[in-house]
């Protein structure tokens, strides 16, 4: 009779407890990578002709029109601009202090939840190492106490060994790639951000 080849399910339980946190890490990295790749998606989402309008109803002198515009996009570019629109009347520097203060919290709510990924980059392969430890001090306790060498003995060690540190350089692999694509999107934001801050000053001073 043939054997079967092990499936997904028998080669976790065969890596022994250090799949536990692996498996965890792995979960909470993919969880947040598609609630951050969203959340970043929809930050991106703006009128295009923004600022045209903005500018329309700026050079009619509706302040308030303005301001409501700005809120009922509700997006982090437009929440900027509705900071600035909200601080007319005062210095250039005053209103370009506060939108970049704005810009700054828009930027870390971005942000958020990315240091996870980072962390995981970084332990998962770890608790892969430790796995292959477990699994070498496994193998030579197995032959210790057997006195006896041989495939049999060994394999389940091998087991654990190979299969935690497969899955802990796969887990650290996503959460790093994860991690960078993510936060290079981030910069690309906030050059957009600050390229529409930018224009909205020019408004201002024309």
């Amino acid at each position: 009779m043939e054997n079967e080849g092990l499936s997904l399910l028998d080669m976790i339980i065969k890596g022994g407890v250090i799949m536990v946190p692996i498996g965890i890490l792995s979960m909470l990295s993919i969880y947040f990578m598609i609630e951050r790749a969203v959340y970043i998606q929809n930050a991106y989402k703006l009128e295009a002709n923004f600022m045209n309008n903005i500018k329309d109803l700026l050079g009619k002198g509706d302040i308030k029109a303005a301001r409501a515009y700005c809120q009922r996009l509700n997006t982090p570019i437009s929440r900027v601009i509705e900071k600035g629109i909200s601080r007319i009347g005062k210095p250039i520097k005053d209103i370009e202090s506060a939108m970049e203060s704005v810009a700054g919290l828009e930027t870390d709510k971005l942000e958020k939840n990315l240091g996870f990924l980072g962390l995981t980059a970084g332990i998962a392969p770890m608790l892969g190492f430790i796995g292959t430890i477990s699994g070498i001090i496994k193998i030579f306790y197995n032959i210790s106490v057997s006195d006896n060498i041989s495939i049999g003995i060994i394999a389940g060690g091998l087991y654990e060994k190979m299969i935690t540190s497969g899955a802990g350089l796969v887990v650290g692999v996503l959460a790093y790639a994860s991690y960078h694509i993510l936060n290079s999107r981030i910069d690309r934001f906030s050059h957009k951000l600050q390229a529409t801050a930018i224009d909205f000053i020019d408004v201002l001073e024309s």
